[in-house]
């Protein structure tokens, strides 16, 4: 890969790892993200295909309660570079790439899971000092301390992206 396709798949990532709290513009839904590095990487039709097959898995993924869904995020994310660098090692043609990056999507759903709880317990830590700042009136840093949690989410995919590119 390029190095700006690599830095455009690095800011997918980081949009798709935001999305995935944010829920406003879905860069976390498979058929996006999966498309979007498509897109940057050259490999837009197998993107798409690949994005499909697992929007058609996710559609059933919602959090409910206490249980949290798997993370659509990192599994679209990490198997569609795993696509892409199957496709342009040469090595695998288009069916074997599609179908090897759907076979890892699940279990990096579940290890996303967990990079989800190292997340959020990080952001206790900023919870607090947002009723620190909430008591003293100030809203300045209550904002900022929301931006770094949700910056926080976009890393949680970002450098697991990374590491996969650099393999």
């Amino acid at each position: 890969m390029s190095a700006i396709s690599i830095i455009l798949v690095i800011i997918v990532a980081f949009l798709a790892g935001m999305e995935g709290i944010l829920d406003q513009f879905e860069f976390h839904q498979p058929l996006v993200a999966c498309t979007l590095i498509g897109l940057v990487t050259g490999h837009l039709k197998e993107g798409v295909m690949l994005g499909g097959s697992l929007q058609l898995m996710a559609l059933d993924w919602a959090n409910i309660g206490a249980a949290v869904a798997p993370d659509a995020a990192l599994a679209s994310v990490a198997s569609a570079i795993i696509m892409v660098l199957g496709l342009n090692g040469g090595t695998t043609d288009t069916t074997t790439a599609i179908s090897t990056a759907i076979a890892v999507a699940i279990p990096l759903s579940v290890a996303g899971l967990f990079l989800t709880m190292i997340c959020r317990t990080i952001a206790i830590p900023l919870v607090h000092l947002m009723d620190g700042a909430a008591e003293k009136g100030d809203y300045r840093k209550i904002e900022i301390y929301q931006i770094l949690g949700i910056l926080l989410q976009g890393v949680r995919i970002a450098v697991p992206a990374l590491s996969l590119i650099h393999i």
